[in-house]
């Protein structure tokens, strides 16, 4: 991840490796999230993810104000900080609109899209 290499130069210790681990947490939530048995832990998880996200960006957000972020790297990790917050948040109400969906399928087959060449521009 590209904040947890920015993170290499801040000095504070405890500061740097609590950035680092809220980067980590965020996927590490997800993943997890989604190989739950129900809808409702994977939406849990979710949250605890978006909370990661509210975390870095406030850590980043320190490092900032102590000088010890770039503030072209700041501007950057906090719109992409930002944009993930959202994307996990729409991804929580698309999972809570739709129970007729999550019951038929599981909480991560409801959220892909329905084919692998969508799957595959996405990502690419």
């Amino acid at each position: 991840m590209t904040i947890c290499r920015e993170s290499a130069g801040v000095r504070p210790f405890a500061l740097r490796t609590q950035i680092q681990r809220s980067a980590i947490s965020v996927p590490s939530n997800i993943a997890e999230g989604s190989e739950r048995d129900s809808a409702a832990d994977f939406i849990r998880f979710l949250r605890i993810a978006k909370g990661s996200i509210a975390e870095l960006r406030t850590q980043i957000l320190i490092a900032r104000r102590l000088d010890q972020w770039e503030q072209d790297q700041f501007i950057l990790a906090d719109r992409e900080t930002r944009e993930i917050g959202a994307m996990i948040q729409g991804l929580i109400k698309y999972l809570t609109s739709g129970p007729s969906t999550l019951k038929e399928t599981g909480p991560v087959e409801a959220a892909m899209p329905s084919d692998s060449e969508t799957l595959y521009n996405t990502q690419h």
